[in-house]
């Protein structure tokens, strides 16, 4: 591995938050699915990191969806090395703000439409400002 500049080290790479835009024609959840797997799988596309994924990533996570079912509907109960694996899996996947994190990448939150318009903040800084 080479040498990374400290800028490189500390950088941050930003996407928005929410479903891409030019997503590929993927896979509908496999209906034998377990539900959660099933959810799991479709939560991806509309999630900011998916922009990143290659159609190999796609296959990792169908891979991953049907090893959660498995293990969701396994009657023997979740096997500690197959739940480790998975949660290997769907890491590599960026799936959790903790992942990404780790990845140094960070999904930008979309405004919600609550919040004061600056022309509104603006009148109160300057009410503040004269004593009002």
């Amino acid at each position: 591995m080479g040498h990374r500049s400290k800028e490189e080290q500390n950088s941050v790479t930003k996407a928005p938050s929410g479903a891409p835009v030019d997503l590929p024609d993927l896979p509908d959840a496999d209906p034998l699915w377990h539900p959660i797997a099933a959810d799991w799988y479709l939560s991806l596309r509309e999630s900011g990191q998916a922009a990143f994924y290659q159609p190999s990533d796609w296959a990792v996570a169908r891979y991953a969806a049907d090893l959660m079912s498995k293990v969701l509907m396994s009657e023997r109960g979740p096997n500690g090395q197959l739940v480790a694996a998975l949660n290997s899996v769907m890491s590599s996947l960026l799936t959790t703000e903790g992942d990404r994190r780790r990845a140094r990448m960070e999904l930008e939150r979309k405004p919600t439409g609550k919040q004061t318009p600056a022309s509104v903040t603006a009148i109160a800084d300057y009410r503040s400002s004269i004593g009002g």
